[in-house]
């Protein structure tokens, strides 16, 4: 059912029941690829449907947390068993896939060169395989020409991206354009011009002798054929770009940045949501992990520890015997107290910075500290049910 413009969006099941594709952002360490899986695994168990969790991180954690030996460019179900061993049941389907940059390649230039001998020509270009894991772009592009494939395919009610460390992810959705306007350069057209025509103009010809005595004629043909052909494919990929730049744009698209509450985290949290409403994307959700319980600042907590300090050596003297001496439990005490008011200034100012963050994205969500690392899908899960609703 779709929501009234006017209705408050209030958690991100909310959010995520009306969108088609979420893309998590986040500088590198603060748990995006775990929130995405746990964003995936949360969909899939409660809205229904069929949920992909598409990686372009090359991490593969991924993978072992939701109960696969691995994974690749093409999608993989998670098991029912794994839901059965989480203590769950899922209402829908839950796939994962890992960018393959090199198969992603090979399925662009089949789909898009424009007859047999073009395509093969350039599959089995010497420079092909180098230039597809190197080129300018290379990876963030296909990523998004993966994402666009997917979506338009239609096999699946919700797509969630886990996309590489914050500026990273700029150059990701930058991709498109900067490939299209790479392949419509003066600069590419002035490289190309020697080999498209046998006429040599003043100015380049002494670049072009030198350059084949470095790098030898050869090297400079492959590359030159390679580009040539690749221009043949010009017009599908300016228009496949004006299709991707849309996509991020519909409201059906929406962006969930994950962040902690630590300064360098923070700064590259902002540094992406001043860059989503500069680009007039969608953010829909702020998931700030490792966040202090909120009983750190709660007055009762803190007449408790405070108390705990000041009357350390009474409350020592009325413990039993066996608990220690009462010395030692009584700086114990003031040390427990002590350390509990630090906290609280650290949850402060956590309460401050999310009041700070809180004031673009639709829905912020946080999640506690756990005492282990998330391994496997009932991790997830508990993850999720923290940030969920």
């Amino acid at each position: 059912m779709a929501r009234r413009k006017d209705e408050a969006v209030a958690s991100l099941e909310q959010l995520l029941a009306a969108k088609e594709i979420a893309v998590t952002a986040g500088s590198g360490g603060v748990g995006k690829t775990t929130v995405a899986a746990a964003l995936g695994t949360m969909a899939s168990a409660t809205l229904g449907g069929k949920v992909l969790v598409l990686t372009v991180d090359p991490a593969r954690r991924l993978a072992n947390a939701m109960g696969l030996e691995a994974f690749g460019n093409v999608e993989v179900r998670v098991p029912d068993e794994a839901f059965e061993q989480a203590g769950a049941e899922p209402r829908g389907e839950l796939w994962a896939a890992m960018l393959d940059t090199k198969a992603s390649w090979d399925n662009l230039v089949r789909r898009h060169a424009p007859d047999d001998s073009t395509r093969d020509r350039i599959l089995e270009n010497p420079l092909y395989r180098n230039i597809t894991g190197k080129f300018v772009q290379s990876h963030d592009y296909i990523a998004m020409e993966r994402l666009y494939e997917l979506h338009h395919a239609g096999e699946y009610d919700l797509i969630v991206v886990d996309t590489p460390p914050t500026r990273n992810a700029i150059d990701f959705l930058e991709a498109p354009e900067r490939m299209a306007d790479f392949f419509s350069s003066r600069l590419l057209r002035w490289l190309l011009a020697p080999y498209q025509s046998r006429l040599f103009n003043v100015a380049s010809k002494p670049f072009y002798q030198v350059a084949d005595r470095i790098l030898g004629s050869q090297f400079l043909e492959d590359i030159a054929e390679f580009f040539i052909l690749f221009q043949t494919m010009h017009e599908g990929f300016v228009q496949r770009a004006r299709e991707v730049t849309r996509l991020l744009e519909d409201r059906r698209t929406t962006f969930v940045v994950v962040s902690t509450l630590e300064p360098a985290p923070v700064r590259e949290a902002e540094f992406f949501i001043d860059a989503l409403s500069d680009r007039r994307f969608h953010l829909g959700g702020l998931v700030l992990n490792k966040v202090l319980p909120a009983y750190f600042r709660r007055s009762e907590a803190t007449t408790a520890a405070t108390h705990l300090g000041a009357e350390s050596d009474a409350v020592a003297a009325k413990l039993p015997a066996e608990v220690g001496d009462p010395g030692d439990v009584s700086r114990v005490l003031r040390e427990v107290g002590e350390s509990f008011l630090n906290f609280q200034v650290v949850a402060k100012r956590e309460a401050e910075q999310r009041s700070e963050l809180a004031a673009t994205p639709d829905v912020v969500a946080t999640a506690p500290y756990f005492e282990t690392d998330i391994f496997d899908l009932r991790g997830l899960f508990r993850l999720g049910e923290s940030i969920w609703r």
